[in-house]
């Protein structure tokens, strides 16, 4: 038998050691258990919304004008062809009744002149208005059969001051690639939000509270997927595509891009063995 007074340490150690240490270690276990199930049901949730997104039905290869709403700064248009490759772009202000009278002049000789077959306005701010307006000034001069299609912008900004954006269009001014950039997301959506962060497409709140690799690994792999089960079509697609495709990383991708602006539209397969380090494994 223990001393009382040796008992009373003992005890008070032992009070001190489950208070101190052990019931704050099995509080950090559980909570980490906890966090690993919720951060896996929210990347389920986030890779969800970005597979939704990026199958999303595509307009096709047809002439569209992107809008790019805005209330002081105006709302920037931008055509782009059949083949997505930009045209032209301009801007439409829409404060005053003679602004207005001026922009429906503007949306009709665009719409006439570069064949548009549909008009796509980003979701931002002013988007609704915008949408009204363009809506209303096609039904005034006969064009109501153009549709006006609203389009989620999120991420369009980010795209339009990244590395991938000044690459496409160093002469161009950010807002005009943001307006460039909504005009293709309803010709082609996968296509286009291949070239942002995943992160960046608005997938679902909370995104960094969750742990980031896991999310990161989630997203892409969704990505992934996703190109491989719609394929590219090897002629048109960006590397950007290209590198999402099984078996083709990032420089591949670029090398399969070049071949293609100097030897010009693969006719077969086979042609793909040209490319340097473009293995049958391959």
């Amino acid at each position: 038998e223990a001393e009382p007074a040796i008992r009373e340490v003992l005890a008070k150690a032992a009070r001190m050691a489950l208070k101190g240490y052990v019931v704050p270690s099995i509080e950090t276990e559980v909570h980490r258990a906890l966090k690993e199930v919720a951060d896996e049901a929210a990347i389920k949730v986030f890779a969800e919304n970005v597979r939704k997104l990026l199958l999303s039905a595509p307009f096709g290869s047809k002439a569209v004008l992107g809008v790019d709403p805005g209330i002081r700064t105006g709302c920037k248009l931008a055509v782009v062809d059949d083949a997505g490759k930009y045209v032209a772009s301009t801007v439409m202000y829409l404060q005053s009744d003679g602004e207005k009278a001026k922009a429906k002049k503007l949306l009709e000789e665009t719409v006439k002149n570069t064949n548009i077959r549909a008009i796509a306005v980003g979701n931002g701010t002013a988007g609704r208005e915008t949408e009204g307006f363009v809506r209303e000034a096609l039904r005034e001069v006969g064009l109501a059969h153009v549709p006006v299609v609203m389009v989620n912008e999120s991420g369009a900004s980010i795209y339009s001051a990244s590395e991938t954006a000044r690459e496409e269009f160093p002469e161009l001014d950010v807002t005009v690639r943001g307006a460039i950039s909504i005009a293709r997301r309803l010709q082609d959506p996968l296509a286009e939000l291949v070239k942002i962060d995943p992160k960046s497409i608005g997938v679902g709140q909370y995104q960094h509270d969750v742990s980031q690799p896991a999310l990161k690994k989630g997203l892409d792999f969704v990505v992934d997927s996703c190109v491989n089960s719609v394929g590219v079509n090897l002629n048109t697609a960006s590397y950007h595509l290209l590198e999402h495709v099984a078996g083709i990383g990032p420089s591949l991708a670029k090398k399969i891009v070049e071949q293609r602006s100097t030897t010009g539209l693969f006719t077969s397969r086979q042609q793909l063995l040209d490319i340097p380090r473009f293995s049958k494994k391959t």
